[in-house]
Parts: C-alpha cells; sequence; structure tokens
C-alpha cells in the first residue's frame, strides 16, 4: 500500500484502476544545420501541421466538453502565430545554426519558463500550455505520432503532468480521477476536473516507476491523499462515499434560482472569480450573482506591446453585457516584475511580490493606468460595472486615485465620449491596508480581501514555497482577527466588503464569515452552488 498527498482540485472521491500514462522520449540533440533556410521552412510546416491537429482537438472537445472549455484550443492556435515565439524559433536557427527540433524545445522551455514565474496563478498555469503546443510542434519534426487514448477503460489517470491536448484526447465519460505530480490548480487538468466534477490531485511526491497500469487506487479529493494498492474493506468504504458524493452533486442543481440566503435572512452576495472574457459562461453555467473578481492582466500579457483603450473597451464591454445587469467588478492591472511585459522594461527583482507591481506601476506610469480608466468608464454604460485597485497600503495611494480619475473624467466629458464613473473599491491584501481600513473606508466604496496575499504577507510564508506547507496556516489566528477588523472598518462606514481570496470557497471557515458580516464572497464558478447550499443551511 502508498499513501501520498497532494492539493486537491476537486473535493470528490474515485475507486478504480489507474492509468499510468507516461510521455514518449525524444532525443534532442543541439546539432548544427547548414542550410538555414531549409530548417525554417520545416519548422512553418510543422507549425501548420500543429494548428491543423489543434483544430481537429478544438472541434473534438466543443462536443465532449463544450465550447467554454475548447476555448484553449483557440488559444494554442493563437500561441503558434505569436511574433514572439516564432521569432525566437527563427533567430535561434539564423544565429546559432541549430536544428528546428532543438530551436522549438528550447524556446518552449523559455517561454514556459517566463510564464511559471509569475506570481499570478491562472498566468502562472498558462506555462503548460507553452509547453503543450512545443511539444507537440517538436513531436511532428520528429515524426512522432500522437497516442490514441480514445478506447481507454475506466480509470484514475495518474501522470508526471498533463497537458490540455492529452486530457481531451482522452474518453471523457471513462475518467474517474486525475493525479499528477506536477500541475496546478489553475491548470486546464483542473479546470476540467473541476466541470466535470472528479476529484483531482496535484503536487503529489509519486515515484511512477513504482506504479504500473491496472493497480487500484483510491483518489479523496476532500483529505487530498491518494491511496495506491487500498486494501478490499478500504476500497468497498470508499465505494459507499462515490455514491453519497454523487447523491449531493445531484442535490446541487436545486440550488440554481435560489437566492444566497442564510435561515436567519443574512443575504450573502456570491460572485465569482475568473481571468478572462471566455470564463463568463462558467459564471453563467454555475448561476453565480456577478462577478467578484475579473483579472484584467490577460489583455496585457503574452504580447510585445501595450493593448489599446478600444481593445480593453471591448472586452469589459463583453464581460458587462453578458452577465446582463449582473455586477461585474474589474481589477485594475496588477502586473509586476515577476510577469513577463518587455515594453513595461520591468527591471528583475529579488523579491517580486514585494516590489514594483500593481497600483505601483499604476501610479508611477500613469498612461498606462489613464488608459485602462478610460476603457472601464466607456464600458460602465453597457452594465453594471465596478473597479477596485489592488495592493493598497495607504490614503495617500487612494487620493493619487481619485486624482486620476478626475483627470481621465475631465478628458471623456471634454471630448464628448460617452462614459458613467462605477462604483470604486480597493483590495485589502496588506497588513498596512487592514491596519489603515478605518481610514480607507471613509475614501471607497467597497473593500474586497484578497486573502491569499494577505495571508502570506501576515504569516511572512511565500504559499507557493512547499517547503514550507507545514508551517502555512490559512486560518491562523492573526488572518481572522484582521479580516473581522476590515469588516468592523467597512460596516462602520457604510461599505460593504467581500472576499475574493481562495478562502471564500473554504467550506470549514463559511459559517464563521457569516458570524463575522462579511456582505460577499467570490469563489471559483464550480464552488458557487455549494457554497449557495452551505450557506442557505446555516443560522
Amino acid at each position: 500500500m502508498i499513501r501520498l498527498k497532494g492539493k486537491s482540485v476537486y473535493q470528490s472521491i474515485a475507486v478504480g484502476p489507474i492509468l499510468v500514462w507516461k510521455k514518449q522520449e525524444i532525443q534532442i540533440t543541439d546539432t548544427k544545420i547548414t542550410d538555414v533556410d531549409a530548417e525554417i521552412a520545416r519548422v512553418k510546416e510543422a507549425i501548420e501541421q500543429a494548428k491543423a491537429q489543434i483544430g481537429k482537438l478544438y472541434h473534438k472537445a466543443v462536443v465532449e466538453v463544450g465550447e467554454e472549455s475548447a476555448a484553449i484550443f483557440e488559444v494554442h492556435q493563437m500561441m503558434l502565430e505569436d511574433d514572439d515565439y516564432l521569432d525566437s524559433i527563427f533567430n535561434m536557427i539564423r544565429e546559432e545554426q541549430t536544428n528546428a527540433v532543438y530551436a522549438v524545445e528550447t524556446t518552449g522551455n523559455q517561454f514556459s519558463a517566463i510564464f511559471a514565474a509569475m506570481d499570478d496563478d491562472y498566468m502562472r498555469a498558462r506555462a503548460a500550455d507553452v509547453k503543450d503546443i512545443s511539444n507537440r510542434v517538436v513531436r511532428i519534426l520528429a515524426g512522432q505520432e500522437d497516442m490514441d487514448l480514445s478506447n481507454m477503460e475506466p480509470s484514475i489517470i495518474v501522470a508526471d503532468d498533463l497537458s490540455p491536448s492529452e486530457t481531451v484526447q482522452m474518453d471523457k465519460s471513462k475518467i474517474l480521477a486525475f493525479v499528477t505530480v506536477h500541475g496546478s490548480t489553475n491548470s486546464h487538468t483542473a479546470i476540467l476536473a473541476r466541470m466535470m466534477n472528479i476529484p483531482a490531485l496535484v503536487t503529489v511526491p509519486m515515484d511512477l516507476s513504482e506504479l504500473h497500469t491496472g493497480m487500484n487506487a483510491i483518489v479523496d479529493g476532500i483529505s487530498g491523499e491518494v491511496v495506491f494498492e487500498p486494501t478490499e474493506e478500504e476500497q468497498n468504504a470508499a465505494k459507499i462515499r462515490v455514491e453519497e458524493e454523487k447523491d449531493k452533486l445531484r442535490g446541487l442543481s436545486c440550488m440554481k434560482g435560489l437566492d444566497t440566503v442564510s435561515k436567519s435572512g443574512k443575504k450573502i452576495n456570491l460572485y465569482a472569480n475568473i481571468g478572462n472574457v471566455d470564463d463568463v459562461s462558467y459564471v453563467l453555467e454555475n448561476d453565480a450573482e456577478g462577478i467578484g473578481l475579473f483579472r484584467s492582466e490577460f489583455l496585457y500579457l503574452g504580447r510585445d506591446s501595450l493593448p489599446s483603450e478600444e481593445e480593453q473597451f471591448e472586452a469589459y464591454k463583453k464581460v458587462v453585457s453578458a452577465m446582463d445587469g449582473k455586477k461585474v467588478i474589474i481589477r485594475t492591472l496588477d502586473i509586476g516584475a515577476d510577469k513577463k511585459a518587455d515594453y513595461l522594461h520591468l527591471d528583475k527583482e529579488e523579491n517580486p511580490a514585494l516590489g514594483y507591481r500593481a497600483i505601483r506601476i499604476c501610479l508611477t506610469q500613469k498612461d498606462i493606468f489613464k488608459t485602462q480608466l478610460r476603457a472601464l468608464f466607456r464600458a460602465a454604460k453597457y452594465g453594471n460595472l465596478a473597479v477596485m485597485y489592488p495592493m493598497i497600503i495607504s490614503t495617500d495611494e487612494v487620493l493619487k486615485i481619485k486624482q486620476v480619475v478626475t483627470e481621465v473624467e475631465t478628458e471623456l466629458k471634454e471630448e464628448g465620449t460617452e462614459y458613467m464613473i462605477p462604483e470604486q473599491g480597493i483590495m485589502i491584501e496588506t497588513p498596512a491596508a487592514v491596519m489603515m481600513s478605518n481610514e480607507l473606508a471613509e475614501m471607497v466604496d467597497f473593500f474586497s480581501i484578497g486573502t491569499n496575499d494577505l495571508t502570506q504577507y501576515t504569516l511572512a510564508i511565500d504559499r507557493q514555497n512547499e517547503k514550507l506547507d507545514t508551517f502555512y496556516n490559512a486560518h491562523h489566528p492573526a488572518v481572522l482577527r484582521m479580516i473581522q477588523m476590515v469588516i468592523d472598518s467597512a460596516h462602520a462606514h457604510g461599505i460593504w466588503v467581500g472576499i475574493c481570496g481562495e478562502l471564500g470557497a473554504d467550506t470549514e471557515l463559511t459559517e464563521q464569515f457569516l458570524t463575522m458580516g462579511i456582505d460577499e464572497l467570490s469563489v471559483a464558478p464550480s464552488a458557487i452552488l455549494k457554497i449557495r447550499k452551505l450557506i442557505r443551511d446555516s443560522e
């Protein structure tokens, strides 16, 4: 018996045989070539083949998992057309006279490393997408065929990591669970697991050489544990729990269309967190009452120039229009030295989480900030839009923001451009903001507590450092006291306060948050119905 712990992506139970997924190895060496043009032509042809293959995967995914989840393959096709990505490959071939396979592999690793080093969970998860497209081109150049997983038996998929291309080839009705050595809670595999309502564990310290296809296993997404070769008694107990979880899931569907109100009449605004325009469909599908955190960084990253005002306006307008009157809270640019954007000319920093990022960039590069605000204020005419500013530490910063807002409003008014100044709030994610919350509450319309950063700043623990997992405690009394302090300050000045960090979906704290007086919770779309039921069952 082998019992291991990992990070849970979706809280459910699965029992069954495992399928150990191992990638075919390709020997890649830096061999020199003589015909540069021919080698570049090989890459171009391989990329066209890759785009054709991805197109087929897209259509397959639309049928099996829906248009929203299939959109990742449209992104993959766009990545294969990215000028920076292609130029890097072609320049390496020209300047170093290296072969196509080596150039594509090296470029893929470099771009993947850039995304992996980012502080934002969503953008860090895109590292797997870059690797996926590069590996596809490498396989085509090496003459290697994709494995056929369409006829697999019902299995728990066990792997080092899984790419979107690999997961979409599998027969979704046969996947019992995912267990991977690497990966993140924002990876495509994680998104797929939540959509399919199957358990998934990532960062499990497995030795794949010790495992073989056909072994039985139990995947417990509630405890974050996987057991290989469990006893018959354990398997029987787990099967009972599987049926219980299925009954619970069926019961949640009746939560759609209901108000999120406790038995005592406490109303909670239950919103969703999303990372781009395409995620709106998840919000609507799970009946969220609004969007509590819309990350605008997707418009700025993976490109060689700033997004225009018009491009931003169209994206924001699309989201607020799709939500049809439901609130959409858009976070202004939260980018930093850890996120690759060469056009911002950001220096490398030893500790980017404490560095030049978010509102600090916006207030020192006001043109960028004003362009985004113009787009936001114009889009506010088309729906229920609100704006929130990240990484605030002082009242002085809020005064500077208000000054920029006034300048933008004056410009729009003088131009005769239609606009609306929306509700404006700030994120409370630093201890400084907590301690200043009484004064800050006088200056804004709402607070949104970013518990991910607030916890790591309060505990002085990098939440991405696995060596510190035993020290990291999201339920630390200091963190909970800070949340209470923020709620009290907000209510004393008549403004509402929500939570948009991971703690918002922590069911162990839901009732406590109600008692503390929280007004809004913003969580992953897949958690909406579960949290709603818990709130409706609470006093």
